[in-house]
């Protein structure tokens, strides 16, 4: 059954046990270069190696394991531009199940052949939020489809808590641990685990300054809509839900936005430092690092490197 309340802290424990079987536990790198460059010392948890290539796999997979296997037969449904329509539908194909994923028609060819790829069956909406639910309301009253949120969702957001889970685990004396936020899935269930495994952990959420509603939500204690955002991040377009927000405004100490030059500045900056492939979204974190050096002096920190899936004909710095 999909948790109806904010995870406790057994809901969390018990996620991490039913997804251990099917996730990657995902690599924490290093650079001794880069921590002299910036005075400080980061451990970037490298998501970008999860399943899909993105830290959904953890959420999608939990809810999916959390619905009954009468409601298996039906299927599951979202709608996604992305990431998490790849990562349920990946999740959907390991019990042998339909995933119906509803995309908006304008949506990259990449991402297209990565649901499809996965066995994922899209349908096709217009651009806009008001067609993405009502394409999706009718996918799931003609099929009786079980509606996965990418991120409005408790149980999504315990298996997303899995990642920090993982941090604290492996990393003792952490001072901060930095998140990218866009719906805040991620970064509600990163809050969740230093709640009850590391409490004395700061938390930042990051977004880019062109798609900044979350932190203006933060400070003013009241979802702001995410309207006309302009940014190369097109996994943070999504805005905050009730349920994220929430555990959000609870449990997180700030959330800092960065410039689209820092952006790309830190995305090659990882590329070139640490040698992997990561996503613009996936960059944000270090890039409010780069801007914010006196904050982070001397200090410890994770950074959760979201996801490497980029098309490679279109790199920002091209």
């Amino acid at each position: 059954m999909l948790l109806s309340t904010e995870p406790a802290r057994a809901e969390i424990i018990e996620a991490h046990k039913k997804v251990k079987k099917f996730v990657h536990y995902t690599p924490t790198f290093s650079s001794k270069t880069l921590n002299a460059i910036l005075g400080c010392k980061i451990f970037f948890k490298c998501e970008n190696f999860q399943k899909t290539g993105s830290f959904k796999f953890r959420g999608a997979i939990n809810a999916l394991l959390s619905i009954s296997k009468y409601e298996w037969k039906k299927g599951v449904a979202t709608h996604s531009s992305g990431n998490h329509g790849a990562a349920l539908a990946l999740a959907a194909r390991t019990k042998r199940i339909p995933a119906y994923i509803v995309m908006p028609r304008t949506i990259s060819p990449i991402k297209k052949i990565a649901v499809e790829a996965y066995g994922g069956k899209i349908i096709y909406c217009e651009p806009t939020l008001a067609s993405r639910e009502e394409t999706l309301a009718k996918v799931v009253a003609e099929r009786g489809a079980t509606f996965v949120h990418p991120y409005d969702n408790y149980s999504v957001i315990a298996g997303q808590a899995t990642c920090a889970k993982e941090i604290f685990e492996e990393i003792q004396g952490l001072d901060f641990v930095l998140a990218p936020v866009g719906g805040g899935g991620l970064l509600s269930g990163t809050a969740l685990s230093k709640k009850f495994f590391a409490p004395d952990v700061k938390i930042i959420g990051t977004e880019p300054k062109g798609a900044d509603d979350a932190s203006r939500s933060f400070r003013d204690g009241t979802i702001h809509p995410s309207i006309d955002p302009h940014t190369i991040c097109d996994g943070l377009l999504a805005q905050l839900s009730e349920k994220t927000f929430d555990i959000i405004r609870k449990n997180v100490d700030d959330i800092i936005p960065a410039s689209e030059e820092s952006i790309i500045s830190a995305m090659r900056m990882i590329w070139e430092r640490l040698k992997i492939i990561v996503e613009p979204s996936a960059a944000v974190p270090l890039a409010v690092v780069l801007e914010n050096r006196k904050k982070f002096i001397n200090k410890k920190l994770a950074i959760i490197i979201t996801g490497g899936n980029v098309d490679l004909t279109k790199l920002p710095w091209q």
